[in-house]
């Protein structure tokens, strides 16, 4: 009897140092999309707060590619101690699995869900030099006859692509879908007025509609955004139209409880401080970390509710 307590007790002293010695090396922090975007600066945010409440570098690396498929397969593949992790968002634990039967990861099932980090709403935009000032206004020239609206997504299947025929099937108005290769191409050639309408999460295009070379006739939340002057679809006849894109931490399955408790526990502490704040506050982002049950129970209900979008409007990247 003594001796069994005593490998209990070696057992239990084990295990502390374990959590204690994590992390014992640098931690990659991996990005599937470009450097310079919204991902990007909550990754570089997020992680110096990291290095400083964990005491260890952690290097924010860029593997971009396959509509953010490239970096969340790696990281779905990587060692499952709390090293490496992922910052995933609505396209990779989203949409990408309602539309992608061929995706190279299963996005409940691959993952350690650590905690959410942000939401950002969606917004319709036009150019400037659509007539449409408001979100009614929008529809009456989307339903008058002439040449469909053009508006531009990310890509054939991407969130934003997803919420438009949402739309479309809520309003019955018809518009021409033009996909990009990414958002800023889009973003862009809205600017350009090469397309006159595009959705993008507020996140991305925040400084243009303040500048306005875009206008924002709507968001998709349930309430407006703090300093901006747009109404939400509900107070423009829009009932249920929610669509906000999220950001949130994964790590590579089978992470130890031990290392999931203490990560979780810095990654919500740095979603609090207030170098976070005041980043995701300039992009009209809003933290909201949460707990890794959280997390797991919002992505499955998330790729459930994008899957009946996509069978809906029989979308699908097969």
């Amino acid at each position: 009897m003594v001796r069994s307590l005593l490998v209990a007790l070696l057992a239990l002293f084990a295990f502390d140092a374990a959590a204690q010695a994590y992390p014992s090396r640098p931690i990659r922090f991996i990005v599937p999309f470009p450097t310079g975007g919204a991902t990007d600066v909550m990754a570089r945010t997020l992680g110096q707060q990291l290095h400083e409440i964990l005491g260890q570098p952690v290097i924010v690396e860029n593997r971009v590619g396959a509509s953010g498929a490239i970096g969340s397969e790696f990281v779905a593949r990587s060692a499952p101690d709390g090293h490496t992790v992922l910052l995933g968002t609505i396209s990779t634990h989203g949409t990408s699995p309602a539309v992608n039967p061929k995706l190279p990861y299963d996005a409940s099932k691959d993952f350690t869900a650590i905690s959410l980090l942000a939401h950002a709403p969606l917004v319709l935009l036009v150019h400037p030099d659509v007539p449409a000032r408001n979100l009614q206004e929008f529809l009456k020239i989307a339903r008058g006859g002439g040449s469909p609206i053009a508006y531009g997504s990310n890509g054939n299947g991407a969130y934003n692509h997803l919420a438009m025929e949402m739309l479309k099937g809520l309003t019955k108005i018809e518009l021409l879908h033009v996909p990009y290769k990414g958002a800023g191409p889009a973003i862009n050639d809205l600017i350009a007025g090469q397309i006159k309408a595009g959705a993008h999460d507020i996140a991305g295009v925040a400084p243009h509609i303040r500048s306005g070379k875009l206008r924002g006739l709507a968001v998709a939340s349930k309430q407006r955004i703090q300093g901006m002057d747009i109404p939400t679809f509900a107070e423009s006849g829009i009932a249920d139209f929610e669509v906000t894109a999220w950001y949130a931490l994964f790590g590579p399955p089978g992470i130890p409880a031990d290392v999931l408790s203490r990560l979780h526990g810095a990654v919500v502490k740095g979603v609090g401080s207030p170098e976070m704040k005041k980043v995701l506050g300039n992009i009209g982002a809003i933290p909201v970390a949460g707990s890794p049950a959280e997390l797991d129970a919002f992505v499955r209900a998330e790729v459930a509710r994008w899957s009946r979008v996509a069978k809906a409007g029989n979308i699908t990247l097969d």
